[in-house]
């Protein structure tokens, strides 16, 4: 018998005509040859078959090598069907190669791993603003598309942009109502700081401009028309024709009636809901929200005005505040026929 000459490519493996046996060698980082005989009685050649293995697949690659079966997951907010051997890595270069932030159900992470059926993934690019589109997707998962397109739809006035107003439309902002009518003639001072939403740098700045530039921060896509002038029975129902509430936000007791008598009688078809008594600090559960009458609700305590010792201050300012907000999105989703 001649011997067989071993190459450190392959190796030659010599196997009787009848034998039925799959005869397979196999070497780690080398080429592998084996052949199955075929026929019985007759001479045939072998069939050699080449391959290569160079190490024990990884778990990622056994699951890869798996039958494909699409899963469902929610790439920011939005949800999408993926192979099942997609890996988080995967996905960020496919759907945001340029995200240098990867939110996984949750949690902030930096290392691979396969994704599963159920999976939350936010991709987020350090200072970018989001596309319409999938700002939109954000809005919606929060609210369901109903609600949110009912409040997309919705425009909203309001009257004096202090402690109320400026808190106001802050929350109408976030939430997405999709116009906001904003209304004052005064300009931010250091003292509006203890409870108005406005900041250091905008001291002396038209509060209409400045809590315009501070919606734009926070959703760049509402809608923000702007007055600044002071407003009377002869412009109240110009300036605010398109709302479908108006909400009273003055400091002043005859401001506050000169927009509910003006509203009332020039537009008798739309919500007004207005403010007494948020000063001090006085308990929570004291301000209440009260329906005056089918079209106008009032927000407060009823009894604690501003005065020498009493101030008006941010945490009971804003109490009051996002009661006249919640007031505002019950009366757009229909809660408050």
């Amino acid at each position: 018998m001649v011997g067989v000459r071993f190459t450190p490519l392959e190796i030659m493996l010599r196997c009787s005509r009848r034998s039925t046996r799959r005869n397979r060698v196999t070497m780690e980082g080398r080429q592998v040859l084996s052949y199955l005989p075929t026929g019985r009685g007759r001479r045939v050649e072998p069939e050699y078959k080449v391959g290569v293995i160079n190490h024990a697949p990884t778990k990622i690659e056994r699951m890869k090598e798996s039958p494909r079966k699409d899963i469902r997951i929610k790439i920011n907010e939005k949800e999408s069907s993926l192979p099942s051997n997609t890996t988080l890595f995967h996905l960020k270069n496919q759907f945001k190669p340029n995200a240098d932030v990867i939110l996984y159900n949750g949690f902030p992470v930096n290392s691979d791993c396969l994704l599963k059926e159920g999976d939350e993934v936010v991709l987020i690019k350090k200072g970018e603003t989001p596309s319409p589109e999938e700002f939109e997707s954000l809005m919606m998962a929060r609210h369901t598309p109903g609600i949110h397109q009912k409040i997309k739809k919705s425009t909203v006035g309001i009257a004096g942009l202090g402690g109320l107003g400026s808190a106001i439309a802050i929350a109408l902002a976030r939430i997405g109502v999709g116009k906001l009518i904003l209304v004052d003639f005064d300009r931010v001072e250091p003292s509006n700081l203890n409870r108005q939403q406005y900041f250091v740098h905008q001291i002396g700045m038209a509060k209409v401009e400045a809590l315009q530039k501070n919606i734009a921060t926070i959703n760049p896509y509402v809608k923000v028309q702007t007055y600044q002038e002071k407003l009377d029975r002869n412009n109240v129902e110009r300036i605010f024709k398109e709302a479908e509430v108006v909400v009273e936000a003055f400091d002043r007791a005859e401001e506050k009636a000169m927009l509910i008598n003006t509203v009332s009688e020039k537009m008798p078809d739309k919500y007004i809901v207005a403010a007494s008594g948020v000063a001090g600090y006085g308990e929570n559960n004291e301000i209440k929200t009260v329906r005056f009458s089918s079209k106008i609700f009032i927000v407060g305590d009823q009894k604690t005005a501003a005065q020498p010792g009493i101030g008006l201050m941010a945490p009971r300012v804003g109490i009051a505040a996002h009661h006249q907000a919640n007031t505002v999105l019950r009366i757009l989703l229909g809660e408050e026929k």
